[in-house]
């Protein structure tokens, strides 16, 4: 008899083997910030076991109260996540399926949402101003816009011209560019943020060093130059 209830059971075991779904995320870890869009491509894929009933998976990205259906596509789940002016965003993919003759059952991968990071573009690296004719009173000016993202609202702090080598040529043209612009400059998220110069040099260059409360940007260089055209 023990033995029979054993064998009774091994078909059991194996049909209760046979009702799962693998998820495999193949969501990148990280995506260049992109605020004009702000959306970012979620992609799975699932192998299904074979008394789960064709047709019936379904995937969904969960985070951040959100619940975004993935659509098939050959053997590719895919999805777009909107997000903007975060660092990171959490990620989840929900399966769910339905068994031959049972009830819909449901699997969430990971168990913890893992961060997909959002990595704030390069700001500004170089920048050049008209510098012909006569120099209008209080001189040449220029301006230099930054662009913050990846954080609800930044802040720049403070900004100085240092000179682009150490020869007294360089030293001399830097020192003859002047930071108009007040601090600190507060910008939102993705709004332009600023920094006015001014120089009575027509052949002015240096390097602008802007200084931020950004998390990933506490710092950023600017090749400036004022040139005639």
């Amino acid at each position: 008899m023990l033995r029979l209830i054993r064998l009774t059971w091994v078909p059991v075991a194996l049909l209760l083997g046979a009702c799962d779904v693998q998820v495999h995320d193949e969501t990148a870890a990280a995506y260049p910030a992109n605020h004009d869009i702000g959306m970012y491509d979620i992609k799975a894929t699932v192998t299904r076991d074979a008394l789960v009933t064709p047709g019936s998976v379904f995937l969904f990205a969960l985070g951040d109260n959100q619940k975004i259906p993935l659509t098939q596509e050959g053997s590719e789940w895919r999805g777009l996540y909107s997000v903007r002016c975060q660092s990171s965003f959490p990620l989840q993919i929900l399966a769910e399926w339905k068994l031959q003759g049972l009830a819909v059952r449901h699997k969430l991968v990971p168990p913890q949402p893992r961060q997909i990071r959002l990595i704030e573009p390069s700001l500004a690296y170089t920048a050049s101003f008209d510098s012909s004719g006569k120099a209008p009173k209080g001189g040449w000016l220029g301006s230099v816009q930054y662009r913050f993202v990846t954080v609800p609202s930044a802040q720049i702090t403070g900004a100085r011209v240092d000179p682009s080598s150490e020869a007294p040529a360089d030293v001399k043209s830097a020192k003859a560019i002047s930071v108009l612009t007040p601090f600190p400059v507060v910008a939102g998220c993705g709004d332009r943020a600023e920094i006015r110069l001014a120089t009575t040099d027509p052949h002015a260059h240096g390097t602008l060093v802007i200084d931020t409360d950004h998390p990933t940007v506490p710092h950023w260089q600017t090749r400036v130059e004022f040139s005639p055209k």
